[in-house]
């Protein structure tokens, strides 16, 4: 018998950064993410940074791979691509690079009528940009 569990009220992601300094910096100051708190501990740091509304996408291994044809043109990502949703994904993807991210595929409109955009970023991340286009 499986039984739900309820009461879950945030998705946390916690990516461990070779480079804290420069991973901060980027996701903080260029692309904006709010600073919720930080802490520290003997010789190490943590920042709590907000990202909006939070989802949990799961995908099985074909469809990761036809996003990633559709957003690439190739097989590129790994087992874990974080995506946010922004207001321009051209301007965000101007902005990251001009920060140090590598843009794998430039704003490409989507079959979901998305334009999204794919960085190699700070921290090993790899991201979509994504920008809801409407109807």
């Amino acid at each position: 018998m499986i039984v739900a569990m309820t009461g879950v009220r945030e998705l946390r992601l916690v990516v461990t950064a070779d480079d804290y300094d420069e991973a901060l910096r980027f996701y903080r100051d260029v692309l904006g993410l709010e600073q919720r708190a930080a802490f520290t501990s003997d010789g190490g740091r943590v920042t709590i940074l907000e990202a909006g509304r939070a989802t949990l996408e799961i995908t099985d291994p074909p469809h990761a791979a036809f996003i990633d044809e559709v957003e690439v043109g190739r097989r590129v990502a790994g087992h874990v691509r974080v995506a946010f949703e922004v207001g321009d994904s051209a301007v965000t993807t101007r902005a990251l690079e001009a920060a140090g991210a590598e843009v794998i595929a430039e704003p490409t409109r989507t079959p979901w009528n998305s334009l999204n955009a794919r960085l190699a970023a700070p921290a090993g991340l790899q991201l979509t940009l994504f920008q809801e286009l409407g109807e």
